[in-house]
């Protein structure tokens, strides 16, 4: 992959393409295309038919999907499955078509089975039953995996996937309802000192560990890959260290400058109890994380506030 080479960012105005985008122009790569989902629906698989036949790009970063948090997951079900399928079949499909010489598709650590042993390991893929809250959007990812080793399997395709941890980063989705934990919280938190709130609630118990990865870290580990991997085996992207919710939000109440009293609501679900990335493959390869969850958090939260006052 040269830096003149035509280069698709599918998803490029997302939390992870655009990290991408970052990356590949601070790398100096110039010929960079990308669409917005007005521009170009890849749900519609003509539409991206033609794209592909008239752009005819020669690397391809899927980081395109319907994405959300535990309510977003669990409610939206059938969206979840159907639309992301959709996507990564016609994006899949057509890069095979049209020639292109590498393609990396962006999964998820939510993939992993409910009960895997800690941390997950790339080898642990369906071994086990998933998380029902988060199940429709687990399988599509799955799926695309899968059709990135068929696809290389039948057609000699150089597609690759990897299961980046939760991300988190510039240009996140603070949305109240739809959001992940870490910007949902930075929102709660931000709300609450804004309006002199005595308490914070917080969905579950608190004690599930997760594992949070700055999104321009995860782009850069994704170049790496880019240029140098071309296994079949998909790799875990992560920081190899996880805290509880309770931690979390401690953090997240103290870059935010709130302070009242935390609250947990347990009639709310915890989702799995634990998931933390096996990053000792991506390791080996030369790279690992940069920035900590504490600095990260800092810089989230004043794009948080470039947005939203």
């Amino acid at each position: 992959m040269n830096t003149n080479s035509k280069i698709y960012i599918a998803g490029h105005r997302g939390m992870v393409g655009s990290a991408i985008k970052r990356a590949l122009e601070k790398k100096g790569y110039t010929n960079l295309v990308y669409h917005s989902s007005a521009e170009l629906d890849l749900k519609d698989a003509n539409a991206v038919a033609d794209f592909f036949e008239a752009e005819q790009p020669e690397y391809v970063f899927l980081a395109a999907a319907k994405v959300g948090g535990i309510l977003a997951n669990n409610t939206y079900r059938a969206q979840f499955l159907y639309e992301n399928l959709q996507i990564q079949n016609n994006v899949i499909h057509h890069s095979y078509v049209q020639g292109v010489k590498k393609l990396m598709f962006f999964g998820s650590s939510c993939i992993y089975p409910k009960h895997a042993p800690q941390p997950l390991k790339e080898e642990y893929l369906l071994t086990g039953l998933l998380e029902p809250t988060n199940e429709p959007y687990a399988i599509a990812k799955i799926a695309g995996i899968k059709m990135c080793e068929a696809y290389r399997s039948q057609y000699g395709c150089n597609f690759i996937s990897v299961m980046p941890t939760n991300l988190y980063g510039l240009n996140d989705n603070y949305d109240p309802i739809n959001s992940h934990v870490l910007p949902a919280l930075i929102r709660k938190f931000h709300e609450a000192k804004r309006n002199n709130d005595a308490e914070v609630v917080i969905w579950g118990s608190g004690t599930p560990k997760r594992e949070f990865l700055f999104a321009d870290d995860l782009a850069d580990a994704a170049l790496k890959l880019m240029l140098d991997y071309n296994g079949n085996q998909f790799v875990n992207i992560g920081t190899g260290h996880d805290l509880s919710i309770s931690e979390l939000a401690e953090l997240i109440k103290t870059e935010v400058g709130y302070t009242g009293n935390l609250a947990f609501d347990t009639s709310k679900p915890d989702g799995t109890e634990r998931k933390l990335m096996d990053v000792s493959f991506l390791n080996a390869q030369g790279w690992s994380y940069k920035t900590e969850l504490k600095e990260g958090i800092k810089i989230a939260y004043q794009d948080f506030l470039s947005k939203n006052g």
